[in-house]
């Protein structure tokens, strides 16, 4: 008997260009806290939850990270991504992806690091409605990446196992969260991350961008 898949997509980085505006926005919201962090320090940051993200900083700044000073972070890093994120764009092959999976009738959802005050931007430019689609923000669970809740709640939104899910995503903390749920982990190089840390972090495939996992998806097993 074949087990049919679900897809479990990150959005930031694997179904939108949205990482470099993430960290731009990270970086306006550091320097109003007057934390000195290098931009490619936060890229590394990326798509990880909160509390790893806190925890990170001060390793790396010796700056105390309160929980005030965290909602303090969070809430400029929003002000300043909805200023920029108005340029984000679909990555190349993401709507095809989706309209083949949909057409396919291969089940699929969106799960994010991100919370809705700005994933609701990245779901407008993709043509995804949370109404409709099935799509897990940071708001809905407890933890975020590299913890699984995000992707467990995106398979019970389905009404999938989880051990059915292929989870796609362009960072290693997706493909960290994927293997602690035991589902199976395909990165995307499209947020920045390199071919041989996606593998390191548990990805059985990688991909440039979306596309190229259409071209693939049998390989993964989504039937074209």
């Amino acid at each position: 008997m074949r087990i049919e898949p679900v897809f479990l997509f990150d959005l930031d980085g694997t179904l939108v260009d949205s990482v470099y505006q993430h960290v731009l926005a990270w970086k306006t919201a550091l320097d109003a806290e007057n934390i000195d962090l290098s931009v490619w320090r936060i890229h590394r940051k990326i798509g990880m939850s909160g509390g790893l993200f806190a925890n990170q900083l001060l390793r790396e700044t010796d700056v105390p990270i309160d929980p005030e000073r965290i909602e303090r972070l969070r809430r400029a890093h929003a002000q300043a991504y909805l200023a920029l994120g108005r340029s984000v764009r679909p990555l190349p092959g993401a709507r095809g992806l989706l309209s083949f999976l949909s057409e396919a009738k291969i089940p699929w959802a969106i799960a994010t690091s991100g919370r809705m005050e700005t994933a609701a931007l990245n779901l407008a430019a993709l043509g995804v409605d949370p109404a409709r689609d099935a799509v897990v923000t940071r708001d809905q669970v407890k933890y975020a990446k590299p913890d699984p809740d995000l992707f467990l709640a995106a398979a019970a939104k389905l009404g999938a196992e989880i051990e059915r899910a292929v989870v796609v995503g362009d960072s290693i903390w997706d493909m960290l969260a994927a293997t602690r749920c035991r589902a199976l982990g395909v990165g995307l190089l499209s947020g920045g991350y390199g071919d041989e840390e996606l593998r390191h972090a548990g990805a059985i495939r990688v991909y440039e961008d979306p596309a190229d996992l259409l071209d693939h998806l049998d390989e993964v097993g989504g039937r074209r």
